[in-house]
């Protein structure tokens, strides 16, 4: 066994990478691989895209951290075109999912309280939800392979099935929030879909009670939206972002609507390095260069492709049950555990993910082309060819 002083809780693919370029990664021999995992949903414009390099570049010569204490142009700047492109008009800035989302459930808390009293503190949240790793957040993930260990969990959550009924009858006195994902994807690539999230908020507003989304993984244009919910129609009263954001520098951010947003007051949540300059430079020329290169609209084209290929191999293909997702976001279900392919697909130069024990997960970057997914299937029918037999 190999000697390490780094801890054991990663279970490592036996690859070392040195650098990438766009969809394609090189690992420190030299082959070359094609990335559908974007690091998790994290490199969502590819590796060492040009906008995020050069702004990187000019904020690293010029000022990487202050600290909260001052006020920093560049947060204003991020805030902005996030509000104008949620329509939730105030940002906090961090550096993970898990710490938005904890954020969230703080911000969550202290309105209802403030708002209510001091009964008002449940978040309900659903099966096969994952919302991160910190204690209140893996508290959160109705996930309990993720708890084993860590009892005593958070208290103050319950969970629920995907079902509206279900949850107007979980609903009760000490209910402050519903917490879900728009696409479930540690869960196994899950869309909750339109009708759900629309119902899901006339009865929170039914109920006086607050709706969040977790769009750390769906956010920053994953589903072909730059918010997954945008594509129901839903405006959350909090939303969360993290991955795609920072193109790989650690960023986070909590959206939440004014109102909201008002029960932080100086003091009550904070952050050292939250959307510090670097991060911050990054954040804008990821939302810039989505933009302008309109890699919205390019990656539902994209997913739309990658959806048909998918199906078209399901087609032929009796192990695969189902194929599901959104935009760039595409889960391959398969009636045995993916394990083995994802690691054969690794051997052929192919890197994807699996959500939970069955299911194939497959996040190519918002700059995947048609030749790219040409690749990739193909790629990825040899795999399941060889693992099969």
């Amino acid at each position: 066994m190999k000697m390490t002083s780094l801890m054991n809780n990663y279970a490592r693919l036996p690859v070392a990478f040195a650098k990438g370029a766009g969809c394609k990664l090189w690992d420190v021999e030299g082959r070359e691989y094609l990335d559908f995992t974007s690091g998790i949903a994290v490199t969502n414009l590819g590796h060492a895209h040009p906008k995020v390099t050069a702004a990187l570049q000019e904020q690293a010569g010029t000022l990487l951290h202050t600290s909260n204490l001052y006020e920093i142009p560049l947060q204003e700047q991020v805030a902005g075109k996030l509000a104008e492109l949620s329509g939730l008009s105030k940002a906090f800035f961090c550096n993970s999912g898990a710490e938005a989302n904890e954020a969230a459930i703080k911000l969550a808390r202290r309105y209802s309280q403030l708002k209510h009293g001091a009964h008002k503190y449940e978040i309900l949240t659903l099966h096969d939800s994952f919302h991160g790793r910190t204690l209140a957040t893996v508290s959160a993930t109705c996930k309990p392979k993720y708890q084993e260990g860590f009892a005593p969990l958070m208290p103050g959550f319950q969970y629920v099935e995907k079902d509206l009924d279900k949850i107007e009858a979980a609903i009760g006195e000490s209910t402050c929030a519903v917490l879900v994902e728009p696409v479930q994807g540690e869960g196994g690539v899950l869309p909750l879909g339109a009708e759900f999230l629309q119902g899901l908020r006339e009865l929170c507003d039914a109920k006086g009670i607050l709706l969040l989304f977790d769009e750390v993984q769906t956010g920053i244009g994953r589903t072909g939206h730059l918010f997954a919910c945008q594509a129901a129609g839903v405006l959350p009263d909090i939303m969360t972002l993290a991955k795609g954001l920072g193109n790989g520098v650690p960023v986070g951010a909590m959206l939440a609507r004014e109102e909201v947003a008002a029960a932080f007051a100086p003091g009550t949540h904070g952050s050292t390095f939250g959307g510090n300059p670097l991060a911050m430079a990054a954040a804008l020329a990821v939302l810039t260069a989505i933009e302008e290169e309109g890699l919205l609209a390019h990656a539902v084209q994209m997913g739309e492709e990658l959806r048909a290929r998918l199906q078209q191999l399901a087609a032929t293909d009796p192990a695969i049950v189902e194929v599901r997702g959104q935009g760039l976001l595409q889960g391959l279900v398969f009636d045995r555990p993916v394990g083995p392919l994802v690691s054969k697909c690794l051997e052929k130069g192919l890197l994807v993910l699996s959500a939970g024990e069955t299911t194939l997960r497959l996040l190519p970057p918002l700059i995947v082309t048609s030749a790219d997914l040409h690749l990739g299937m193909t790629l990825l029918e040899a795999a399941i060819k060889e693992t099969s037999a």
